[in-house]
């Protein structure tokens, strides 16, 4: 006898380019059904682009989820950091499931690469920051192979054309976050986080490059480390790349990492959204395999 199994349904907050790109990847994705796309204009691009791909549709934004809470089990919240901080009240009293898109530091900080099944215990799963998923791993391992990590400074370079409105409002919050993520994962005393918005055409992919002040420097097992994680970071993020591997250099670890986009709804350069959102993604997914009737198919 065939067994139907329900994929998770999940909600999207924000019809920018976060909301929509998201939007695409939740659609291939064997573990998410998205069932709502919630905004506040209907004519925005991220609403027309649901429109053709047959989703469900609202202007309201959280109050479409909050008139009718069984439309999802889980939200991805791609609005903004002020926004979220209204948002969540909502949704933890309806015992909603929410990936936090924003750097709101409401949730708990989640890099999938390092602290995924931890997360998948809390409501709240906040995705930090672009440049946080694309620096922290490589810190963490500093950290873990240096036991004094006086200070660590990650410099992200994305396209211009790649950051919308709500980035942009976001930067102090992301600059915050960002930093507060690097001292909690990589141990470190000090942390600095700069973001470089480049107009340069044509678009440039997104660069990442974490500095880090330490003593005795052992680049001999850092190494590995740092390409093994590569590698695992690769499985949801497969843009992902290490361009500079650990050079010990003007009394400094450099490491740089460059991440292109899928190419799902954004261009390929925009690999600053396309790994967060991947990150998102792999969260969900991975909480859908461990609540829903397809999950526990695949695992059996």
């Amino acid at each position: 006898m065939n067994t139907v199994h329900k994929k998770m349904k999940v909600a999207i907050l924000g019809s920018g380019n976060i909301g929509t790109d998201l939007l695409v990847k939740t659609l291939r994705s064997p573990f998410l059904d998205c069932t709502l796309f919630a905004g506040r204009n209907l004519a925005s691009a991220g609403m027309t682009k649901a429109i053709s791909l047959g989703v469900k549709i609202s202007d309201l934004g959280v109050d479409a989820i909050v008139r009718d809470p069984e439309c999802c089990d889980l939200v991805f919240d791609a609005t903004s950091a002020v926004a979220h901080k209204q948002h969540w009240p909502l949704l933890e009293k309806m015992n909603k499931v929410v990936i936090d898109m924003t750097p709101s530091r409401v949730g708990e900080m989640c890099i999938p690469a390092l602290n995924l099944e931890e997360c998948l215990g809390y409501q709240n799963i906040n995705m930090v920051t672009c440049g946080g998923q694309a620096s922290i791993p490589m810190a963490y391992f500093i950290g873990q192979t240096h036991p004094e990590v006086e200070y660590i400074e990650v410099v992200s370079s994305i396209a211009s054309r790649s950051a919308g409105p709500a980035t942009r409002i976001n930067i102090d919050e992301y600059v915050g976050t960002t930093e507060n993520a690097i001292k909690f994962f990589a141990k470190a005393k000090r942390a600095k986080a700069i973001l470089i918005l480049n107009p340069a055409q044509p678009s440039v992919d997104m660069q990442t490059t974490i500095f880090a002040k330490v003593t005795n420097p052992n680049l001999e097992e850092l190494r590995p480390l740092i390409e093994k994680m590569v590698d695992t970071i690769q499985h949801y993020v497969p843009g992902y790349q290490l361009l500079v591997p650990p050079v010990f250099e003007n009394n400094r670890i450099v490491v740089t990492v460059k991440v292109q986009g899928l190419g799902d709804y954004l261009p390929h350069y925009a690999g600053n959204l396309d790994i967060i959102n991947c990150a998102a993604v792999a969260a969900a997914e991975a909480y859908a395999k461990a609540h829903t009737s397809v999950g526990k198919e695949g695992a059996a």
